[in-house]
């Protein structure tokens, strides 16, 4: 090769090479930048009501073959007896597993089969809900057995007896999880213990509940004008219309309607309160009291609150966890109801000997919210990571209508995610340090330790030297006891 056509191959070569570390120059994450997220826009649906009160909406999703249904009934475990509680759930349960009058549970099984499709039924605290997912091509034949499922579960002697042997295996296991005792003891001290919000299905509450119980509250909490039908996915709404048409129209109420008056909420108790756990090596705790609700007018506020306390850069965060090195997790929400008072919660786990440490930081970084305004640079950032945590909620036309169902079954306004996303623009320090003060309750904190007394050096009781620490028993009641 001429030298003179080497050396220009040399140049091009040369010229088109650049230094890796050039291309790739490592930043900083606080010197990434990134485009503003989009506005929320709430896809095109419909809604509108069938003569039997039963509400509708439709949302036509066709990026997959796919349709999926929920239908939301008005309903809850906190109108269920006292002396029946597990009720609501076992009824929930029983509407699924027992079949239909129409086809038994092993052929409604294989039929969903299949088809690879999905119906569930259940009932919570708040609310009962039915649900399907289906090929598009099977779309009419699913539908029609969600349909049946809804209106007629055969409720099965056999399959209720199931039912009760699973949910009796629970309240035998439900002390083998330290953090389950921790949940589950602190909404009872905070509720009652005789509270809707907190009580506990036992043997006898269960073993008093009949086949004619449960169809009793199925026609009670199972009626039109209580649900709301949500359908989204690969459909056409005229013919998706046709098939409701058939499917519900004719659906009348039956028995007696539920007597839904909301349970009264006031907190029961405050103090310190420890489970003993010799077996434990670190301590499991949960610290709070009373909450609010979702349409409290400074939940927007709280809700940056939450923000600045919680997260990688929250206050929380970087005191009692990585400055003192007291836990590996710890947090502290105000977590608001729809229609109920929540709970503000906070915890988490440590080794036994920092407990008392830990209990007293992550107070006064509470207390702190009350005392000390958040700084410009601390506001920011958790009105960006509440807003920018807005997308989370509505990745996929699904979320979205069920969001809206949501909305409507507790009286909210549809409008409602644009109004708060408004408020937390507009949210001050000021604001956030006036929530705070009027929302964070010292005076009513309840302080609940699962974990080794013996281990748990300084003890419990140095925390508040003129209060008694209180043991809680959590011994199972057995049956006919």
């Amino acid at each position: 090769m001429p030298i003179l056509a080497l050396v220009g191959l040399l140049g091009v070569l040369l010229l088109a090479w650049q230094a890796p570390a050039n291309a790739q120059t490592p930043r900083f994450y606080d010197e990434l930048e990134f485009p503003p997220l989009r506005d929320i826009e709430i896809p095109a649906y419909e809604r509108y009501t069938l003569p039997n009160g039963l509400v509708v909406y439709l949302l036509e999703d066709h990026e997959l073959p796919l349709v999926s249904g929920s239908a939301t009934f008005r309903t809850g475990s906190r109108f269920e007896p006292a002396d029946k509680v597990g009720l609501a759930s076992l009824t929930g349960d029983a509407m699924r597993a027992g079949g239909t009058t129409r086809l038994d549970a092993d052929a409604l099984n294989q039929q969903l089969e299949q088809r690879a499709a999905s119906i569930e039924t259940s009932i919570d605290l708040s609310e009962g809900t039915a649900s399907f997912r289906s090929l598009t091509e099977d779309t009419e034949a699913v539908f029609g057995l969600f349909a049946d499922v809804i209106q007629r579960p055969a409720f099965a002697n056999d399959r209720i007896d199931l039912l009760k042997r699973q949910y009796s295996g629970s309240i035998a296991r439900r002390n083998d999880n330290p953090d389950g005792i921790t949940s589950r003891e602190f909404r009872k001290l905070v509720y009652g213990a005789d509270s809707p919000y907190a009580r506990t299905t036992e043997y006898a509450t269960l073993a008093a509940i009949s086949r004619a119980d449960i169809q009793q509250f199925y026609q009670a909490s199972i009626r039109p004008e209580q649900t709301i039908l949500g359908i989204v996915g690969d459909f056409d709404s005229a013919q998706m219309k046709q098939w409701i048409a058939a499917s519900f129209g004719d659906w009348q109420p039956s028995g007696v309607e539920l007597n839904a008056t909301m349970p009264q909420v006031n907190q029961a108790r405050a103090g310190i309160f420890t489970v003993a756990q010799p077996q434990l090596t670190q301590s499991y705790i949960q610290l709070g009291h009373l909450g609010g609700q979702l349409d409290y007018p400074d939940h927007a506020a709280l809700a940056v609150m939450n923000e600045v306390l919680n997260g990688f850069s929250g206050r929380l965060f970087n005191e009692v966890r990585s400055r003192q090195g007291l836990a590996y997790s710890v947090y502290a929400f105000w977590s608001p109801r729809y229609d109920h008072p929540g709970l503000f919660v906070g915890g988490g786990q440590t080794r036994s000997e920092a407990t008392v440490p830990f209990i007293r930081s992550t107070l006064a970084e509470i207390n702190r919210m009350r005392t000390t305004p958040v700084t410009a640079d601390e506001l920011a950032q958790a009105q960006d990571a509440v807003l920018n945590s807005f997308v989370f909620n509505f990745q996929s036309p699904g979320q979205t209508l069920a969001r809206l169902m949501r909305y409507e079954y507790y009286d909210y306004p549809q409008d409602f995610v644009f109004q708060f996303q408004d408020q937390v623009r507009q949210t001050t320090a000021s604001d956030v340090l006036a929530a705070a003060q009027a929302r964070l309750a010292p005076d009513q904190i309840v302080v609940l330790v699962v974990g080794n007394p013996e281990a748990i050096q300084p003890s419990l009781d140095s925390l508040a030297p003129n209060t008694a620490v209180t043991p809680i028993d959590i011994t199972i009641p057995q049956p006919g006891a």
